[in-house]
């Protein structure tokens, strides 16, 4: 009994450290997941802005531009897979990754060949352990991603992009991120980035099936090669953000339950002490009481 004893005190202080720990997790989640939540606000404004004019000139243009062409001279796609740097955020990274699985066969049961781009510590450690090979790996700005990375992530993917089919240049990207909806609901999503598929904004035809008129200055092309990299790189910033505070939101609520679980462990092995510990009395006064029968039963 006196061992059982020692041992439901030895799990009630380890269960309280960790306690502690998923504590301290969860009040750091939940300071970061305001600002979190503000930059992906501040930057919707901006992303579906610059939308709106890739949008303008790549339809009521008539130019044939690289970025809004599908190659035919590679089978070779690109998908970049945004998950965490650290755990302790439930499902949150497994998702992600489960999601680009899925994406990855049916890209390859389509005959293409898929580059893989990952970014965050988790993701990366899951494929190097797997053999697969990632073409980019980012890490260590998953909570708090920065425009600089955002910049470099885009402009890899496009000069890949951009790249001939003999220098391993790819003819699609797809991005995997978690879009945050809100606390409690977070979900992955697939979007393909390249070639660009954009119509949000548009104006539509009249009744008569005239389009609006516009002018480019100085010309379409001057234009598009402006305008769309600045989009490529607002949209990865913009998913790098959302999937940011989706990471947060999944911490905090991943830590909350933590916390309760512990909290039920250091009730059930505490209640479990006292049942040892009252067992060991019970079994000490039965040793007394005989005992003391067999002193008197001798005398």
């Amino acid at each position: 009994m006196a061992g059982s004893q020692r041992i439901y005190k030895q799990r009630i202080k380890s269960t309280q450290s960790l306690k502690k720990m998923f504590r301290a997790q969860e009040l750091i989640a939940a300071s970061r997941i305001g600002k979190a939540r503000d930059r992906v606000s501040m930057a919707s404004p901006y992303s579906r802005a610059i939308t709106r004019a890739v949008s303008a000139v790549a339809t009521h243009s008539n130019v044939s531009h690289p970025f809004l062409v599908e190659r035919s001279d590679t089978r070779r796609v690109a998908v970049l897979l945004v998950a965490s740097d650290r755990g302790m955020a439930g499902a949150y990274s497994a998702s992600v990754i489960r999601e680009t699985e899925r994406l990855i066969g049916r890209l390859e049961a389509e005959g293409k060949q898929v580059a893989l781009y990952v970014s965050g510590r988790r993701a990366v450690t899951y494929y190097t352990f797997r053999g697969r090979e990632l073409v980019g790996q980012w890490a260590g700005h998953s909570d708090a991603p920065s425009p600089e990375v955002a910049g470099e992530i885009a402009d890899t993917l496009l000069d890949a992009f951009r790249a001939p089919a003999d220098a391993g240049g790819i003819a699609e990207v797809h991005v995997v991120y978690t879009q945050f909806v809100n606390m409690v609901t977070q979900r992955p999503r697939v979007v393909r980035m390249l070639p660009l598929e954009v119509v949000e904004g548009v104006a539509p035809a009249d009744d008569k099936g005239a389009l609006p008129l516009y002018d480019f200055e100085p010309s379409p092309e001057v234009v598009l090669d402006a305008l769309l990299p600045r989009y490529v790189r607002s949209r990865i910033f913009a998913s790098l953000l959302q999937a940011a505070a989706s990471e947060l939101a999944a911490r905090q609520r991943a830590m909350h339950t933590a916390t309760d679980n512990a909290e039920d462990l250091i009730r059930m092995y505490t209640r479990l002490a006292n049942q040892a510990r009252q067992g060991e009395i019970t079994q000490e006064i039965s040793e007394i009481v005989s005992g003391a029968d067999a002193l008197a039963s001798a005398s």
